[in-house]
């Protein structure tokens, strides 16, 4: 997808959030594209449940602006009924059944769509008057799932909304997601830790370590960025310092190191040089950023440790 011809749904400049001692997020500035699928990736901690936060409107950022659909998110109702934010373990009222959950969030969003949502309480195999407490994690999981897919948001936000879900229920929420995105396009954030289930939906990438933006593109421009090499140390060493080395891991004479590039033909390079190339996937590529921020961190001088160890 070309970033120049599209809209941003939601901007985000130059963001700080901040927890007593805690940096949340430490000056971000990115966006989310209009009518486009964006993952939300990193490690836990790393920010990514905060920004959801706010952007929709649940915090207000100790520094910089977010703006949704042009204006603030934050007790905005104009702006907030657009907006669809499905977190894991998502809390209802003690008495409410599944109907319930539903009565109420056709009231909430104006797009509601009744015939999706009974549609999607078949699929899941949902008892619509059983008590939501009474409910199993899975259970709880597809009622999110139900009430994000069906509330046609123009903003929908999955926070990890499918654990508990067994692989088939999973594959289910991604089929139903893609077909009612087909026909019905918003812009929607998914933020798991299921990088290789999800890469297929992707259309971009937004990775997230220690309150700061690693990567922001899209997947297309992702698939030939990076290469996994294998071979002789000195020659995968002379190959990496002409891009720029990401992981290696050393396996006696030889090394085994993922290498970002920034043009396609650094593959028939590393060809060239005599190593051997595999493509490397989003989840590898994900998992080697985050080290390499790992190791240059771990490289300097220690900081306090955070007093909220799972703030993300």
């Amino acid at each position: 997808m070309a970033t120049g011809t599209t809209t941003a749904a939601v901007t985000v400049h130059d963001v700080t959030m901040r927890y007593r001692e805690h940096t949340a997020l430490d000056a971000v500035t990115t966006s989310f594209e209009k009518d486009a699928i964006t993952g939300l990736l990193g490690r836990n901690g790393a920010g990514k449940t905060t920004l959801m936060q706010l952007v929709s409107g649940h915090r207000v950022p100790t520094s910089g602006s977010i703006r949704v659909f042009g204006s603030s998110p934050y007790e905005h109702d104009a702006v907030l009924r657009d907006i669809c934010f499905i977190k894991e373990g998502q809390r209802y009222p003690d008495h409410f059944r599944i109907s319930d959950a539903l009565t109420a969030a056709a009231v909430l969003f104006p797009n509601w769509d009744a015939d999706l949502a009974a549609s999607l309480m078949r699929d899941f195999d949902l008892p619509a008057k059983r008590n939501i407490k009474k409910l199993s994690r899975g259970m709880t999981s597809a009622v999110g799932i139900v009430i994000g897919l069906a509330s046609r948001a123009p903003l929908t936000v999955f926070d990890e909304p499918y654990l508990g879900l067994d692989a088939v229920a999973r594959q289910l929420f991604y089929d139903r997601l893609l077909a009612d995105y087909a026909e019905s396009p918003r812009t929607v954030v998914l933020s798991t830790h299921l990088i290789e289930e999800i890469a297929p939906l992707l259309e971009r990438v937004l990775l997230i370590d220690r309150g700061r933006v690693l990567l922001d593109a899209d997947t297309e421009s992702l698939r030939d960025s990076a290469v996994t090499v294998t071979g002789p140390t000195d020659k995968v060493q002379a190959f990496a310092r002409r891009h720029e080395l990401l992981h290696a891991e050393s396996l006696g004479g030889h090394m085994r190191a993922v290498v970002r590039m920034g043009e396609a033909q650094g593959h028939r390079a590393a060809g060239a040089a005599g190593l051997s190339v595999e493509p490397t996937s989003l989840q590898q590529l994900i998992v080697a950023m985050s080290l390499q921020t790992s190791t240059e961190r771990a490289s300097r001088p220690l900081a306090p440790a955070a007093s909220l160890e799972e703030v993300s």
